[in-house]
This record gives C-alpha cells, sequence and structure tokens, in this order.
C-alpha cells in the first residue's frame, strides 16, 4: 500500500511541476492576445509567488487542523480551477485575480507533501520525487509549445494542464482514507530506538518555542533563500551573461542553460541513489562545493566551452541540496514542529526566487552583467557558512541529547 500511495505522490509532484513554467512559455502569445505589455507578466508571477509565500507560512496551522490529505486535495482543486481561469481569461487583470489561488494552492501542496514524505519515506524518496517535480517542468513547455505552434492556441495549452490536475484531483479524493493508513504503518524515522529517543528530546526542547524562535531555524531559511536565489539567478540571467559575457548566439546560449537545469533533473535521481551509502548532511555539503567550484569555472576567464561545463557543474552540485535539507527538517528540530518550519522553509524559498533574481538584474543594469558569477559565488559561500554553522549547532545538541539518553 505505502508503494502504491507514493506512485500518486510522484504524480502530484509531477503535476505540481507542470504550470510553474506555462506562463514563460505562453506569454509571448498570451501578450498579444490580451493586449499587455511584454514585462507584466513579472506583476502575475510577483501574484503567484507572494501567494505562494503566505501560504507556505500558514501551511504548518492549516496542515495541523485539517491534514495533509484534505490539504492536498483542496490545494490541486484550486490550482485546477485557477488554470481553468487562465485558461478563459478575457484580460490581464482576470489573469492576476487567478494567480492568487495559484499561489495559495502550490504553497500549500508543496509545505505539506514534503513534510509527509520528510517524516514517512527515506532520503531517496524526496531527491527523487523533486526529480519528478523537474519532469512535470519540463512537461509544461512541451505541452503549451504543442499548443501554440501554428495556431497560437496558448488557451488550448492551459485547458490541457487544467484537465491533468483535475485528473489528480479525483485520484487524490478516492485515495484519501489512505493518508492516514500510510502514516500510521509508517516507521522510517523512527527505526532504531535511539532515533526515536533523539526525536523525543528534540521535541521536549522546542515544546514551549516558537516554531521561528527554535535555535537553527534562521539559519535552515536563510539557507534555503540563498538556495533558491542562486538556482533562480541561474535561470534568469545565464542567458544575458553568456550572450554579452561570452559572446554566444542566443539560441546556443539558451541550450547552454538548459543544461544546467538537466544538471539538476539528472543529479536528483543519481543523488535518489546515493543516500544509500551517505547521510544527507554530507550530501548537502558536497553539493555546496560542487555548486561553489562550478561558480568559479563561470568567474574565471576561461574559454566559452567551460562556461557550459560550468554551468552543468552547478545544476550538479545544486541538485541533492533542496531536497536533502527538506528531508532533515524532522531530523533537524523534532517531529512536532516540523510542518511549521517546513512551511518557513518554503516561504524563505520562494522569496529567494522571487527577491534575488531582481535585485541581480538592478546591480547588473546601474553596473554590467558580468557581476554574474562573482554574485551567484557569494551566494554559494553565504549558504556554505550557513550550513555549516547549523551543522555544527546541531552536532553539539545531538551530542548532549545521545549523553543524556546513555
Amino acid at each position: 500500500m505505502a508503494t502504491f500511495f507514493l506512485i500518486i505522490i510522484y504524480l502530484a509532484f509531477i503535476s505540481l511541476g507542470l504550470p510553474d513554467s506555462l506562463l514563460g512559455s505562453a506569454w509571448p502569445v498570451m501578450s498579444v492576445d490580451l493586449n499587455a505589455s511584454l514585462g507584466t507578466a513579472g506583476i502575475i508571477s510577483m501574484v503567484i509567488a507572494g501567494s505562494t509565500i503566505v501560504s507556505s507560512l500558514l501551511s504548518g496551522t492549516v496542515l495541523k487542523r485539517f491534514g495533509t490529505g484534505k490539504v492536498t486535495l483542496v490545494s490541486c482543486i484550486m490550482t485546477a480551477v485557477a488554470l481553468l481561469g487562465f485558461a478563459w481569461s478575457p484580460s490581464f487583470m482576470w489573469l492576476v485575480i487567478c494567480a492568487i489561488p495559484l499561489g495559495i494552492g502550490a504553497g500549500s501542496v508543496d509545505a505539506g507533501l514534503n513534510n509527509y514524505v520528510a517524516i514517512h519515506y527515506k532520503a531517496h524518496h524526496m531527491s527523487w520525487l523533486h526529480c519528478f517535480w523537474g519532469v512535470g517542468a519540463t512537461l509544461g513547455p512541451m505541452i503549451m509549445a504543442s499548443s501554440i505552434s501554428g495556431n497560437n492556441l496558448w488557451r488550448q495549452g492551459y485547458l490541457i494542464v487544467a484537465g491533468v490536475q483535475f485528473i489528480l484531483v479525483v485520484i487524490l479524493f478516492v485515495t484519501l482514507p489512505l493518508w492516514d493508513k500510510v502514516a500510521k504503518r509508517s516507521h522510517v524515522i523512527n527505526a532504531e530506538s535511539e532515533l526515536e529517543a533523539m526525536n523525543q528530546e528534540l521535541d521536549q526542547i522546542a515544546e514551549n518555542t516558537k516554531p521561528w524562535n527554535i535555535k537553527g531555524v534562521k539559519l535552515a531559511m536563510l539557507t534555503f533563500l540563498f538556495y533558491c536565489g542562486i538556482e533562480a539567478s541561474m535561470g534568469l540571467w545565464g542567458s544575458s551573461f553568456l550572450v554579452n559575457i561570452k559572446y554566444l548566439p542566443a539560441a546556443t546560449a539558451a541550450q547552454w542553460v538548459s543544461w544546467f537545469y538537466i544538471g539538476i533533473t539528472v543529479g536528483r535521481m543519481i543523488t535518489g541513489f546515493i543516500t544509500f551509502k551517505m547521510s544527507s548532511r554530507m550530501l548537502i555539503r558536497y553539493g555546496q562545493l560542487i555548486a561553489l567550484f562550478g561558480t568559479v569555472l563561470l568567474v574565471l576567464p576561461f574559454p566559452p566551452i567551460l562556461s557550459l561545463i560550468g554551468f552543468t557543474v552547478v545544476g550538479l552540485g545544486l541538485a541533492p541540496i533542496f531536497p536533502c535539507m527538506l528531508h532533515e527538517t524532522p531530523a533537524r528540530f523534532g517531529k512536532k514542529k516540523a510542518q511549521s518550519i517546513m512551511g518557513f522553509q518554503m516561504a524563505a524559498a520562494y522569496t529567494g526566487s522571487t527577491l534575488i533574481p531582481p535585485l541581480l538584474g538592478l546591480l547588473a543594469t546601474n553596473m554590467n552583467i558580468s557581476i554574474f558569477p562573482w554574485f551567484v559565488s557569494i551566494f554559494a559561500i553565504a549558504m556554505l557558512l550557513c550550513t555549516e554553522r547549523l551543522n555544527h549547532f546541531l552536532k553539539k545538541l545531538h551530542v548532549g541529547i545521545r549523553k543524556s539518553i546513555q
């Protein structure tokens, strides 16, 4: 039953990735059809991101009251209805209105599913799930490209993805009773008595403390903010750097940046297997060091071909960081407060991806896009320092807990 249910969660992650890349793929056609300027897509994107951040911050309270299954079901309904609204939008303002439920639905289901998998499944599943999110994010533009080729039917693309979401809604409704059954049978984090005792100690330490005041939570949130800032900046400004500094044709630059996403997707598939032999903490550390090495390849005045290697290496390095950090959340801070902390971490992640790329764009406008690799490198170093400081604190805490339970 747990395996069958895991397949459903995998499908949910694919559907979670599908809408993420639709707007950018369709906007050149949508803007003409709706008589909107090219830059107004940023307004829709900001509304989606803002709604997702608010939803993530509130997810702990909502999920605790209603449960992951019901919240996931309602969130998917909101997402499906919002996508249907996009398909039927008569004006730009209608898109802005529909962006609100799209963001709210995405934030709740993202935080809820990540916490559920972190508690009830092993680390390799978290890496593979986020790999499948990449599959959904890749399929989205393909569906839209197929819809708009020739007839410019961008509405058809949104209808197809909305239809996929409604199919998932039906599946989630039918399997709603399985959420609690799988949770009761799961013993992943309680497999060893020492781990169970340590988890109970962590829960007691955090019992009367607000989630954001638990020691180490702010460092974890900063790590998520830096990570998503790097990932979003690489995707948004990578082509501009390659065209203006490395003098590559625009089409070639776009292809090279795609290798960054290929590195993330393939890297997460590989990471799933490595988790059988290596801890999540070590994978996070090695991933950050590899990503930092990739940024160095972009900083140094090497031939352009090494920029392609640099983009791929950064993608491979980033691959294990996000899913492994999510999976570590209950082990770091205890299960009782893990759901709320997961929501805060996701909010920090969305904040990073929303604010940091525009910051880089502002600096590049006033200086030069050549600052791109330096900017990304600084954030990679900051991410590594935050993680190492958090690891140092947690190591001391866990040593003290082990002594108390022996």
